[in-house]
C-alpha cells in the first residue's frame, strides 16, 4: 500500500467514524441522554481512528503496534470507567427540586385516602360550571382536596380535567390564556405581572394560607443555621466558601430555580435590590431535539445549598439526606410559621383574572370558611386562622 492509498484509507475512516459519532451523539441527546455522553462517543471515535492509523502505517513492528493498540484500548477503558463512575455518583445524589413525587396519589376521588378530608360533607356542593383549577406542584394536594370536598365524584386526571396540575409558570400562563379559572400559587413574578399587563389583565390574589420559604444543604454539611444576611451574601456571590460561615473550606455550590417558578420569585423578593449571581446551569434537550440551557436542578453535593417551599420539600419529597436550615434562629416548623418567628414565611393565594363564573367566588369564599381552612391545616399548611 503506497502513501496515497494509506492517506485515502485514513481520511475515509475519519469521515465515516466522524459521521457515525455525530449521528450517535444526536440520537443520544434527542433521547434525553446525559449531555456529556457525546464526549464519550467522541473519545471512542478517536480511539478507533488511532487504531486504524496504527494498522495502516506499518512503521512499527507488529509487537509495537499491538502494544500501542493495547495502550489506546486501556486509555479508552479508563475514560469509560471514569465517566460511568461520575454518572453513578451524580445519580446517587438527591435532586429534590428536580424530583417529582408520585402526583397520582393526590388525584381527587382516586387517592387511597392520601388527600385531607372533612368529617362532614362540605357546605358547598358544586354540580355544574365547575371552576377549572391549576397551580404549583406543591399546592396540588391542597386544591385537589378542595375539589374532592366540593366537586361531584368523577374522574379528574391531572393533565386534562377541571383539576389540572402543571407548574407555577405554566399555571400563570394558563390563567392568562383563559384555559383555567383559578390557580393556587405564590404571588406572581415581575415577568408574570408584565405579561398580564400586556394582555390588559390584572391578577386578583386572595390569601388562603401561609407557607415557609426554606433553605437546605447536604446533611453532612456542618452548617445548621444561616442569617438572611448570609443568604444574601451567598446568592449575590459575595460569599463563595463555606469557611466564611464557619464551615469547611470548600466552594459553595448555590443552586437556583427556573425563572418565574414560585421559589425563584421568593428568592428574588428576599434579595430585593441585591443582584443575584448567575445560576448554575445544565444543558437539556427540548422536545424538538434542540439543546437548551436551563437552571440546573439541585443536586445534593456536600457543598450545595438550595431552596424550596416547606411542604413540598419536607412532606412531598422528604429526603433524609437533606438538612433544612434554621434562619435567623428560627427553624421552619409549622409553629414558627404560625407565631411569626420564622422570618421567611408568607401567604399563598387563590388567583383569578376573571369572575365570569360565579362558582369561582363561591369556591374561594368556601376555602376561607372554617371547613376550607380545616383542609389547609390537615393537608400540612398553616391556615390564615385557627379552624378549631
Amino acid at each position: 500500500m503506497n502513501n496515497f492509498q494509506r492517506f485515502t484509507v485514513i481520511f475515509s475512516a475519519a469521515i465515516l467514524i466522524g459521521f457515525v459519532a455525530f449521528v450517535a451523539s444526536l440520537v443520544t441527546l434527542f433521547m434525553g441522554g446525559h449531555p456529556r455522553i457525546p464526549v464519550l462517543i467522541a473519545a471512542t471515535a478517536i480511539m478507533v481512528w488511532l487504531i486504524i492509523v496504527i494498522d495502516v502505517y506499518d512503521i512499527f513492528s507488529k509487537s509495537v503496534r499491538t502494544k500501542l493498540k493495547l495502550i489506546c484500548g486501556g486509555l479508552w477503558l479508563v475514560v469509560v470507567i471514569g465517566f460511568s463512575g461520575f454518572l453513578i455518583y451524580q445519580n446517587s445524589l438527591a435532586t429534590l427540586d428536580g424530583e417529582e413525587p408520585e402526583m397520582w396519589r393526590y388525584t381527587p376521588f382516586d387517592n387511597d385516602g392520601t388527600l385531607a378530608s372533612l368529617d362532614q360533607p362540605a357546605t358547598l356542593q358544586l354540580t355544574d360550571d365547575l371552576p377549572r383549577l391549576d397551580g404549583a406542584t406543591g399546592l396540588y394536594p391542597l386544591y385537589a382536596a378542595f375539589a374532592q370536598a366540593t366537586y361531584p365524584e368523577g374522574s379528574y386526571e391531572s393533565y386534562d380535567s377541571e383539576v389540572m396540575l402543571t407548574t407555577t409558570p405554566e399555571a400563570y400562563q394558563n390563567l392568562l390564556d383563559g384555559a383555567v379559572d383559578v390557580i393556587f400559587a405564590a404571588g406572581p413574578s415581575k415577568n408574570q405581572l408584565q405579561l398580564a399587563e400586556t394582555k390588559g389583565l390584572s391578577f386578583n390574589l386572595t390569601p388562603i394560607g401561609r407557607e415557609a420559604f426554606v433553605f437546605f444543604v447536604n446533611k453532612r454539611n456542618p452548617i445548621d443555621e444561616l442569617s438572611i444576611k448570609d443568604i444574601k451574601g451567598i446568592y449575590s456571590g459575595d460569599i463563595t466558601n463555606w469557611s466564611e460561615l464557619g464551615g469547611r473550606s470548600t466552594r459553595i455550590r448555590a443552586f437556583q430555580r427556573p425563572e418565574d417558578s414560585g421559589s425563584q420569585t421568593a428568592l428574588q423578593n428576599l434579595m430585593d435590590n441585591t443582584p443575584i449571581m448567575e445560576a448554575p446551569s445544565e444543558d437539556i434537550i427540548d422536545g424538538m431535539g434542540g439543546i437548551l440551557n436551563q437552571t440546573a436542578n439541585y443536586r445534593n453535593y456536600r457543598n450545595a445549598i438550595g431552596y424550596s417551599f416547606r411542604f413540598f420539600a419536607m412532606d412531598m419529597i422528604a429526603d433524609n439526606d437533606i438538612k433544612f436550615l434554621t434562619i435567623d434562629a428560627a427553624y421552619p416548623s409549622i409553629e414558627a410559621i404560625q407565631d411569626g418567628t420564622y422570618p421567611l414565611s408568607s401567604e399563598f393565594y387563590a388567583i383569578t383574572v376573571d369572575d365570569t363564573n360565579e362558582n369561582v367566588q363561591a369556591l374561594i369564599d368556601w376555602i376561607l370558611s372554617e371547613q376550607g381552612q380545616q383542609l389547609v391545616a390537615e393537608t400540612g399548611f398553616v391556615p390564615l386562622s385557627d379552624p378549631n
